[in-house]
């Protein structure tokens, strides 16, 4: 067992993208012929681990993939992005998750999402990662694997005084109410916010109030990403205070893709890094990790090191 603390630990996601791009998509029955296949490791939670450990984050992964092909090279792309792999499960029950993506020469996509082994990970592996997540800087984790199993890691970590942030993506609208007041940072984009709280996001101010009544359930703080108009930030620190909106630099924009989970790894690093720098100076950083990611097409493969960033951002 290792006596080594960690500096991030998500608890989470991993799926296999089977991308297919094609000039449209294809009607039901029908076969077309595509022009490029390639292959991607996605999931929200891997993801967010592997950008925390590009940008120098001593990261875990708590998660669970098949015994098959995919779950093998899955754990071989962690340990290539120096990820610790000891609470990787595999297991015989289910197939590693994937998601089979079409996309047309317009950019629009059809996506197909089997989650298969992520939704066995459980209070078991929960128990086995404890050293870990009770003594790391901070804990991510999303609703892409079992909302009770996000849920029971956000209430060990919080017991452990570990930092926690939630990004409750996939969004759910009966989303238990502990999961607010586990939450130190409860981070989530616009349609997110809307399907939570009801209220509909279409400016900065109406983040802003979506925000305010993220609070009053009781997180810490709240951060709403609102794509290439920055983000919103809300602490419960000053509750009277109105949200602050970080905006972002304009960027030529290749593929947003995964350009959420960049900014949340990004926003674990540094706030296992520099846990004093203010919640707003650590969006507006994250804020910028995230915008190097949409300039390059793919997932984890468009997400920049310490040696591709500003070193102004360390």
């Amino acid at each position: 067992m290792t006596e080594e603390a960690f500096d991030v630990v998500v608890v989470g996601s991993c799926m296999t993208d089977l991308v297919s791009q094609a000039p449209r998509l294809p009607k039901a029955g029908e076969t077309i012929h595509g022009h490029k296949f390639f292959i991607g490791f996605g999931g929200k939670g891997a993801n967010q681990c592997i950008q925390a450990a590009r940008m120098g984050a001593k990261t875990a992964m708590v998660c669970k993939v098949g015994k098959d092909f995919f779950g093998e090279n899955y754990i071989q792309n962690f340990k290539d992005n120096g990820v610790s792999t000891e609470f990787v499960g595999q297991t015989v029950d289910s197939a590693t998750g994937a998601a089979s993506i079409i996309v047309n020469d317009a950019g629009e996509n059809a996506i197909v999402i089997v989650a298969g082994a992520n939704l066995l990970l459980g209070g078991e592996d929960l128990r086995r990662a404890l050293p870990a997540l009770s003594r790391a800087k901070v804990m991510v984790c999303q609703l892409e694997v079992s909302p009770d199993t996000s849920l029971q890691a956000l209430r060990l970590s919080h017991e452990n005084n570990v930092k926690t942030i939630f990004n409750p993506a996939p969004a759910i609208p009966d989303l238990d109410p502990e999961f607010y007041r586990a939450s130190d940072v409860f981070c989530c984009n616009e349609s997110e916010a809307e399907l939570l709280t009801g209220v509909a996001v279409a400016s900065i101010e109406d983040a802003g109030r979506a925000g305010q009544e993220l609070l009053r359930r009781g997180c810490s703080s709240v951060i709403i990403t609102l794509g290439s108009r920055g983000c919103v930030v809300l602490s419960a620190q000053e509750p009277s205070s109105p949200s602050h909106h970080v905006p972002t630099k304009p960027v030529t924009t290749v593929d947003t893709t995964g350009a959420g989970d960049s900014f949340i790894g990004a926003l674990a690093f540094y706030m296992a890094h520099f846990p004093t720098m203010s919640l707003e100076e650590m969006a507006r950083r994250a804020n910028q990790v995230a915008g190097v990611s949409v300039q390059t097409i793919g997932t984890q493969a468009s997400y920049p090191s310490k040696k591709d960033l500003p070193t102004g951002l360390f």
